[in-house]
């Protein structure tokens, strides 16, 4: 597999680097990218030749979401190897979360016994988001954690390496479906269920919010996305047209700045109780479908 290395370069205050950091890798994981490694002017990236979008990542970058920072970047052949089997090896250590939930590799636990937390979940992954390491990832599993899953059924939406469907199942969940655009996702959210001994109430299937009333068709009692804000947005009305009366959607992937536009739209959709929580500068929304609310309809 063919693999283009990408050094962006980064021109912002230095206070605000690490968050162009993020901000750079959220943008660029849309035109394509797997992973990155964070350098003193920015970070490197990589990924396939056959699903590198340069036209994409050119309007992503010219329209970058940062006052005086701005985004330069060169492209080169990565060096010829599985760079998939070099990330999967790296692992990483593991991720705690509020003394309740482990998420570890299943091979660096040095110091850390799974037995010692109520809920434990192995994660071979090929790229850090996904794993527990970001905070998008962290803050929606401590929501899950506080939710009451029991007999429920959950949508998964961009489900990379399925941890939090596979958190709900081991929760307590009837049954978790999944989705993610990403043929390696799909597979390895599938290994990953396989892992946890979840995979007989796990499905998942490849392809993006169109699946929703075709292939995969509610009701759900919770409906979870962690994507980035505009995907949110456009498929907000998608994920509420899913919840059962009384569902819960939680959505992250997006920037506590950004609260204000997810809080509206789901007002308009008829979820009430809405809460927010925050993990630097990151932010997560939840809320509650309020019964008999048909106005989802209108947005279609």
């Amino acid at each position: 597999m063919k693999y283009y290395e990408v050094r962006f370069t980064i021109q912002a205050p230095e206070m605000l680097l690490q968050d162009a950091r993020d901000i750079l890798s959220a943008l660029a994981g849309e035109a394509g990218f797997e992973t990155f490694t964070e350098t003193p002017e920015g970070v490197t990236g990589y990924v396939q030749q056959s699903l590198f979008d340069r036209q994409l990542l050119d309007q992503l970058l010219e329209a970058f979401p940062m006052e005086d920072t701005t985004v330069s970047y060169e492209v080169s052949e990565a060096e010829d190897k599985d760079w998939n089997e070099a990330w999967e090896e790296a692992g990483f250590e593991p991720i705690v979360i509020r003394d309740r939930c482990i998420i570890h590799d299943g091979r660096h636990t040095d110091g850390y016994s799974p037995d010692d937390y109520a809920t434990a979940i192995e994660i071979h992954a090929r790229q850090a988001f996904g794993t527990g390491t970001h905070e998008t990832t962290r803050i929606v599993v401590s929501a899950l954690l506080d939710l009451n899953l029991q007999g429920r059924r959950v949508l998964d939406c961009g489900t990379g390496t399925g941890i939090l469907a596979i958190l709900s199942l081991l929760q307590g969940a009837d049954e978790a479906v999944g989705y993610d655009i990403d043929e390696w996702s799909t597979a390895n959210a599938q290994l990953n269920a396989a892992l946890n001994g979840v995979d007989s109430r796990m499905k998942v299937y490849l392809g993006n919010s169109d699946l929703i009333g075709e292939t995969i068709e509610g009701p759900f009692d919770i409906v979870v996305a962690n994507i980035n804000r505009n995907i949110l947005m456009a498929d907000m009305p998608r994920f509420v047209s899913l919840l059962s009366p009384a569902g819960h959607i939680v959505l992250s992937g997006f920037y506590e700045q950004d609260v204000a536009l997810l809080y509206e739209q789901l007002t308009a959709l008829g979820i009430a109780g809405i809460q927010t929580t925050t993990d630097n500068g990151w932010a997560c929304v939840q809320g509650t479908r309020q019964k008999g609310f048909m106005g989802v309809n209108q947005f279609f």
